[in-house]
């Protein structure tokens, strides 16, 4: 389902669409002007090839993507730290209008309580988080 950088990955690529799947906070890391990563805990979901994350406007992250699409995106360790996926790939800032009423849905549905935990509604977030990144996977390590 997602990039065929992950389906050449074999078991590990079946692992990691999987737990991108249920999994929902990753780490995004972008390049800061002068080098620096700059990694941000993100909510994502699948869309076909791409990860996509939806931002609000202005953040470092969309400007240092801006100056350099290379990304590195990070699931968390599992409890028992037996499963680690590190992803990394090309980002880019695209238009919302490029995104599917079905992947905004899907997402809304994935952070309904999310949403509710940060007192915003369903309207409010999408209003505010109105910037989407798509991230091209590339690479994939893990075990």
């Amino acid at each position: 389902m997602v990039s065929t950088a992950l389906q050449a990955a074999g078991e590990l690529g079946d692992k990691a669409r999987q737990r991108l799947e249920r999994q929902k906070l990753a780490w995004l890391t972008t390049i800061a002007r002068d080098g620096t990563p700059q990694p941000n805990p993100v909510w994502f979901i699948i869309d076909g090839e791409a990860i996509v994350v939806f931002s609000k406007p202005g953040q470092a992250k969309l400007h240092n993507i801006g100056r350099n699409g290379k990304v590195s995106f990070n699931l968390e360790a599992t409890e028992t730290e037996e499963e680690i996926t590190i992803i990394t790939g090309t980002a880019e800032v695209t238009d919302k209008s490029a995104i599917s009423a079905d992947l905004v849905d899907r997402y809304a549905a994935k952070y309904a309580e999310g949403m509710v935990a940060i007192n915003l509604t369903r309207e409010q977030y999408e209003s505010q988080y109105s910037s989407v990144i798509r991230i091209t996977p590339n690479k994939l390590r893990g075990w």
